[in-house]
Protein backbone atom coordinates (compact mmCIF):
# COMPACT_ATOMS: atom_id res chain seq x y z
CA UNK A 1 0.00 0.00 0.00
CA UNK A 2 1.32 3.36 -0.91
CA UNK A 3 0.22 6.72 0.62
CA UNK A 4 0.72 10.33 0.13
CA UNK A 5 -0.32 13.61 2.32
CA UNK A 6 -1.86 16.00 0.50
CA UNK A 7 -1.77 18.41 4.06
CA UNK A 8 -3.58 18.91 7.58
CA UNK A 9 -5.73 15.54 7.63
CA UNK A 10 -6.19 14.88 3.75
CA UNK A 11 -4.36 11.49 2.90
CA UNK A 12 -3.96 8.94 -0.17
CA UNK A 13 -3.99 5.35 0.09
CA UNK A 14 -3.53 3.54 -3.21
CA UNK A 15 -1.36 0.74 -5.04
CA UNK A 16 -1.84 0.16 -9.06
CA UNK A 17 -5.11 0.04 -9.50
CA UNK A 18 -7.04 1.58 -6.83
CA UNK A 19 -7.40 4.79 -5.16
CA UNK A 20 -8.98 5.65 -1.60
CA UNK A 21 -8.90 9.02 0.09
CA UNK A 22 -9.83 10.08 3.54
CA UNK A 23 -11.03 13.58 4.39
CA UNK A 24 -9.92 14.99 0.79
CA UNK A 25 -10.35 18.27 1.71
CA UNK A 26 -7.67 19.88 -1.53
CA UNK A 27 -8.99 23.00 -3.02
CA UNK A 28 -9.00 25.31 -0.10
CA UNK A 29 -6.05 23.43 1.87
CA UNK A 30 -3.24 25.83 2.00
CA UNK A 31 -1.08 22.63 2.87
CA UNK A 32 -1.94 20.70 -0.39
CA UNK A 33 0.12 20.93 -3.52
CA UNK A 34 -1.49 21.88 -7.02
CA UNK A 35 -1.15 18.56 -8.25
CA UNK A 36 -3.01 17.27 -5.67
CA UNK A 37 -5.95 19.31 -5.91
CA UNK A 38 -7.18 17.44 -9.03
CA UNK A 39 -7.11 13.74 -8.28
CA UNK A 40 -7.34 12.15 -11.91
CA UNK A 41 -8.21 8.75 -10.58
CA UNK A 42 -10.42 8.31 -7.43
CA UNK A 43 -12.14 5.39 -6.18
CA UNK A 44 -13.42 5.40 -2.40
CA UNK A 45 -13.94 8.56 -0.15
CA UNK A 46 -14.12 7.65 2.96
CA UNK A 47 -15.09 10.74 5.91
CA UNK A 48 -14.46 11.05 9.76
CA UNK A 49 -16.78 14.36 9.98
CA UNK A 50 -18.15 16.84 8.24
CA UNK A 51 -16.40 19.92 9.34
CA UNK A 52 -15.42 21.69 6.18
CA UNK A 53 -11.83 21.51 6.69
CA UNK A 54 -12.41 17.25 6.30
CA UNK A 55 -15.16 17.14 3.90
CA UNK A 56 -15.95 20.22 2.72
CA UNK A 57 -14.41 19.27 -0.74
CA UNK A 58 -16.01 15.90 -0.88
CA UNK A 59 -18.68 16.95 -3.41
CA UNK A 60 -16.26 18.78 -6.15
CA UNK A 61 -14.15 16.10 -6.05
CA UNK A 62 -16.62 13.37 -6.20
CA UNK A 63 -18.36 14.73 -9.01
CA UNK A 64 -15.10 15.20 -11.07
CA UNK A 65 -14.12 11.38 -10.26
CA UNK A 66 -17.03 9.26 -10.14
CA UNK A 67 -15.40 7.92 -6.45
CA UNK A 68 -17.93 6.07 -3.57
CA UNK A 69 -18.37 8.40 -0.66
CA UNK A 70 -18.59 6.19 2.40
CA UNK A 71 -19.77 8.13 5.48
CA UNK A 72 -21.42 8.31 8.55
CA UNK A 73 -25.15 7.77 7.97
CA UNK A 74 -26.44 11.33 8.81
CA UNK A 75 -23.33 12.72 6.86
CA UNK A 76 -23.76 10.23 3.76
CA UNK A 77 -27.37 11.45 3.82
CA UNK A 78 -27.52 14.81 3.55
CA UNK A 79 -24.56 14.81 0.78
CA UNK A 80 -26.79 13.28 -1.35
CA UNK A 81 -28.61 17.08 -2.19
CA UNK A 82 -25.38 18.67 -1.93
CA UNK A 83 -24.51 17.19 -4.99
CA UNK A 84 -23.04 13.55 -4.71
CA UNK A 85 -25.22 11.20 -6.74
CA UNK A 86 -27.56 8.76 -4.66
CA UNK A 87 -26.09 5.67 -6.11
CA UNK A 88 -22.66 6.65 -5.06
CA UNK A 89 -23.02 6.99 -1.46
CA UNK A 90 -22.56 4.14 1.23
CA UNK A 91 -24.28 5.42 4.65
CA UNK A 92 -21.95 3.73 7.55
CA UNK A 93 -22.29 3.58 11.38
CA UNK A 94 -19.34 3.11 13.72
CA UNK A 95 -18.80 -0.55 13.94
CA UNK A 96 -19.63 -1.34 10.73
CA UNK A 97 -17.39 -2.47 7.76
CA UNK A 98 -17.54 -2.41 4.30
CA UNK A 99 -15.74 -3.65 1.07
CA UNK A 100 -16.51 -1.42 -1.61
CA UNK A 101 -13.59 -2.26 -3.38
CA UNK A 102 -10.35 -3.30 -2.71
CA UNK A 103 -10.01 -1.63 0.53
CA UNK A 104 -11.94 -2.73 3.48
CA UNK A 105 -13.67 0.36 5.74
CA UNK A 106 -14.33 -0.18 9.56
CA UNK A 107 -15.41 3.58 11.12
CA UNK A 108 -14.41 3.42 14.80
CA UNK A 109 -15.50 5.46 17.90
CA UNK A 110 -14.08 9.46 17.85
CA UNK A 111 -14.50 12.14 20.63
CA UNK A 112 -15.30 15.58 18.30
CA UNK A 113 -17.72 16.90 16.63
CA UNK A 114 -19.11 17.14 13.66
CA UNK A 115 -21.59 19.40 11.39
CA UNK A 116 -21.52 20.36 7.82
CA UNK A 117 -22.15 23.87 6.16
CA UNK A 118 -23.82 23.48 3.27
CA UNK A 119 -24.10 26.42 0.84
CA UNK A 120 -27.61 25.35 0.31
CA UNK A 121 -29.19 25.03 4.07
CA UNK A 122 -26.53 26.63 6.16
CA UNK A 123 -25.17 24.60 8.84
CA UNK A 124 -26.23 20.81 9.31
CA UNK A 125 -25.89 18.49 12.43
CA UNK A 126 -23.67 15.70 10.06
CA UNK A 127 -23.62 12.71 12.84
CA UNK A 128 -20.80 11.56 15.17
CA UNK A 129 -17.43 11.60 14.49
CA UNK A 130 -15.18 8.93 13.68
CA UNK A 131 -12.19 7.04 13.42
CA UNK A 132 -11.33 4.93 9.96
CA UNK A 133 -9.80 1.80 9.48
CA UNK A 134 -8.50 0.73 6.06
CA UNK A 135 -7.27 -2.74 5.29
CA UNK A 136 -6.12 -4.26 2.08
CA UNK A 137 -5.77 -7.53 3.80
CA UNK A 138 -1.87 -7.08 4.48
CA UNK A 139 -1.55 -3.86 5.71
CA UNK A 140 -4.07 -1.75 7.93
CA UNK A 141 -3.99 1.83 9.20
CA UNK A 142 -5.78 3.55 10.94
CA UNK A 143 -7.16 7.35 10.64
CA UNK A 144 -8.07 9.16 13.77
CA UNK A 145 -10.08 11.92 12.07
CA UNK A 146 -10.07 14.40 14.81
CA UNK A 147 -10.63 13.33 18.11
CA UNK A 148 -9.29 13.57 21.74
CA UNK A 149 -7.23 11.24 24.03
CA UNK A 150 -10.03 8.43 25.06
CA UNK A 151 -8.63 4.84 26.59
CA UNK A 152 -10.97 2.75 24.24
CA UNK A 153 -8.67 3.74 21.68
CA UNK A 154 -6.83 0.26 22.73
CA UNK A 155 -9.69 -1.86 22.31
CA UNK A 156 -9.43 -0.32 18.76
CA UNK A 157 -5.84 -1.18 18.36
CA UNK A 158 -6.38 -4.77 19.93
CA UNK A 159 -9.61 -5.59 17.73
CA UNK A 160 -8.19 -4.29 13.77
CA UNK A 161 -4.27 -4.95 15.18
CA UNK A 162 -3.46 -1.30 12.93
CA UNK A 163 0.71 -1.37 12.41
CA UNK A 164 0.30 2.96 11.15
CA UNK A 165 -1.77 5.64 12.45
CA UNK A 166 -2.53 8.94 11.40
CA UNK A 167 -2.68 10.77 14.48
CA UNK A 168 -4.20 14.29 14.82
CA UNK A 169 -1.26 16.32 17.54
CA UNK A 170 -1.90 19.91 16.47
CA UNK A 171 -3.68 21.03 19.50
CA UNK A 172 -6.79 23.23 20.46
CA UNK A 173 -9.14 21.43 18.17
CA UNK A 174 -8.20 17.59 18.54
CA UNK A 175 -5.25 15.75 20.91
CA UNK A 176 -1.84 17.88 21.17
CA UNK A 177 1.51 15.84 20.90
CA UNK A 178 1.49 14.29 24.11
CA UNK A 179 -2.06 12.70 24.06
CA UNK A 180 -1.20 12.15 20.41
CA UNK A 181 1.90 9.63 21.03
CA UNK A 182 -0.07 8.13 24.14
CA UNK A 183 -2.93 7.32 21.93
CA UNK A 184 -0.25 5.57 19.44
CA UNK A 185 0.72 3.76 22.42
CA UNK A 186 -2.92 2.84 23.41
CA UNK A 187 -3.17 1.27 19.91
CA UNK A 188 -0.17 -0.40 19.65
CA UNK A 189 1.34 0.76 16.74
CA UNK A 190 4.36 0.73 15.06
CA UNK A 191 4.51 3.98 13.22
CA UNK A 192 2.70 7.34 13.63
CA UNK A 193 2.43 9.60 11.55
CA UNK A 194 1.42 13.62 12.44
CA UNK A 195 -1.73 15.21 11.08
CA UNK A 196 -3.80 17.88 11.31
CA UNK A 197 -1.27 20.58 12.33
CA UNK A 198 0.79 24.08 10.96
CA UNK A 199 -1.97 24.48 8.59
CA UNK A 200 -3.82 27.21 10.75
CA UNK A 201 -1.75 29.38 12.70
CA UNK A 202 -3.56 28.32 15.78
CA UNK A 203 -2.25 24.99 15.22
CA UNK A 204 1.10 23.41 16.85
CA UNK A 205 3.10 24.66 14.29
CA UNK A 206 5.79 21.51 14.46
CA UNK A 207 5.44 17.83 15.37
CA UNK A 208 8.91 17.82 16.99
CA UNK A 209 7.06 17.53 20.55
CA UNK A 210 4.86 14.57 19.00
CA UNK A 211 7.97 13.01 17.73
CA UNK A 212 9.83 13.17 20.95
CA UNK A 213 6.90 11.86 22.83
CA UNK A 214 6.89 8.89 20.71
CA UNK A 215 10.09 7.56 20.50
CA UNK A 216 10.11 8.21 24.47
CA UNK A 217 7.14 5.39 24.35
CA UNK A 218 9.19 3.31 21.83
CA UNK A 219 7.23 3.95 19.03
CA UNK A 220 8.51 5.33 15.51
CA UNK A 221 6.98 8.49 14.11
CA UNK A 222 8.21 11.00 11.69
CA UNK A 223 6.78 13.35 9.63
CA UNK A 224 5.51 13.12 6.31
CA UNK A 225 6.28 15.35 3.37
CA UNK A 226 3.65 16.84 1.66
CA UNK A 227 3.02 15.52 -1.76
CA UNK A 228 5.49 12.72 -1.59
CA UNK A 229 4.83 8.97 -1.87
CA UNK A 230 5.59 6.54 0.44
CA UNK A 231 4.97 3.21 1.53
CA UNK A 232 2.77 2.21 3.85
CA UNK A 233 2.97 -0.95 5.70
Amino acid sequence: MKAKFAGHAALFLYDSDYVCAIDPWLEGNPMCPAELKNPEKLDLIVLTHGHGDHAGDVVRVHQQTGATVAAMFELAELLVPEGVSENSVIPMSKGGSVQPGKYRVSLTHALHSSSYDSPKRGTLYAGEPCGVVISDGETTVFHAGDTCLFSDLALIGKRYRPSVAFLPMGDHFTMGAEDAAEAARLLGVRMAYPIHYKTFPVLAQSADEFVRACNDLGIAAQEMTIGEEFTVG
